[in-house]
């Protein structure tokens, strides 16, 4: 009788050795000064950088939800690394932090080296282009656990601030401005709802759409947009920029994500007219129809990333912004609101889309 083995079982510890070699001169490309080690061994290892007066760790973790779903269904793979790094670091950035390194968790029914390398090099270029580390991560091959040519992503973002410096909008006010940044489409959130949009009306991703410019799939595939440089810009401005508040714009949209980072008694408000609605998120309100209260819920609306800042500050802040290729819309203020209202009414939308 033959004996079992691991390959048998569907493991193919070969393949996951390969992916690691491939790897390492994309990891390589990510070390900055802090690391210590290189991918391959058990752990990663990375110094706190110095001169940081009580230097405080900020950790996020994140995934990139349904759009995988369309990245299995269009073999497109390039993009949703970046997808991952994005919804991690993006989060650790509006506590003021400096993104220092990045895990990746990457598991699947049966490891295919060329599907898995080509996501890895995405979280790769995403790393280096925000300044992390990719110090290491986990890939798990699981036989019957993922249909074939599935699997799934998480991710892990470690930085770090003075405490001094922390933004945590505890010291936002009533009058204080918020600067919007514009996003690339949907990032990487409502793609259940855009794909049910999609089956709902047989509309295959790789139709071409007129009004989009290109197909739907790539309206749909565009990957999350990367703030740290812009946010950087503006944190390292001399003279100071005060920011009081930053909010990354993910599931639930402006709506669901400003009040978290406000305190209680403030809301803001919004004017739509004043930045630009992504084309993909008309196409789908049109397609459907979705009407116009579930897009606020569930969409970005075309900004990915705000930041709240007195109005003396406003104009510094606007031309750190353009000086790193940022086209930054002043998009509302902040208001005073009764304590007792609800989480998503402290969001006032108002105007026209533009």
């Amino acid at each position: 009788m033959k004996p079992i083995t691991y390959r048998d079982a569907g493991v193919d510890i070969d393949a996951g050795d390969e992916l690691v070699e491939r790897i390492k001169p994309l990891a390589k490309r990510t070390r900055i000064p802090e690391v210590l080690a290189d991918v391959g061994g058990f752990a990663g290892m990375c110094r706190v950088p110095e001169g940081i007066e009580e230097p405080i760790l900020v950790s996020g973790t994140d995934g990139v939800g349904t759009k995988l779903k369309l990245a299995f269904q269009l073999d497109a793979h390039d993009g949703v690394g970046q997808d991952l790094v994005a919804m991690c670091v993006n989060d650790i950035l509006t506590c003021g932090a400096r993104p220092l390194f990045f895990l990746d968790y990457f598991a699947t029914g049966k490891l295919a080296l060329d599907q898995a390398t080509r996501v890895v090099a995405g979280i790769a270029r995403a790393c280096e282009e925000s300044g992390c580390a990719l110090l290491g991560g986990e890939t798990a091959e699981m036989p019957g656990m993922y249909p074939p040519g599935e699997y799934d992503l998480a991710g892990f973002a470690v930085g770090v601030v003075a405490r001094k410096k922390i933004v945590d909008g505890s010291r936002a006010a009533a009058g204080d401005v918020v600067i919007g940044l514009g996003s690339s489409g949907l990032h990487s959130n409502g793609y259940s709802l855009a794909r049910k949009v999609l089956e709902a009306r047989a509309v295959h991703p790789q139709t071409y759409a007129p009004e989009l410019g290109r197909s739907v799939a790539e309206a749909l595939m565009t990957p999350t947009r990367l703030y740290p440089r812009a946010v950087r810009a503006v944190l390292e401005a001399s003279p100071a920029i005060d920011v009081r508040a930053m909010c990354h714009v993910t599931g639930g949209g402006l709506p669901g994500n400003l009040p978290r980072v406000l305190p209680e008694g403030l809301g803001v408000r919004l004017d739509l007219g004043t930045f630009p609605r992504p084309a993909i998120i008309s196409y789908l309100a049109k397609l459907g129809p979705v009407d116009e209260q579930e897009l606020r819920a569930t969409f970005n609306l075309g900004l990915g990333y705000v930041l709240v800042v007195p109005p003396r500050d406003v104009e510094r802040a606007l031309v750190a912004l353009r000086a790193v290729g940022e086209d930054p819309y002043v998009v509302g203020e902040v208001l005073a609101v009764e304590p007792t209202r609800a989480f998503e009414e402290r969001v006032e939308l108002v105007g026209s889309p533009a």
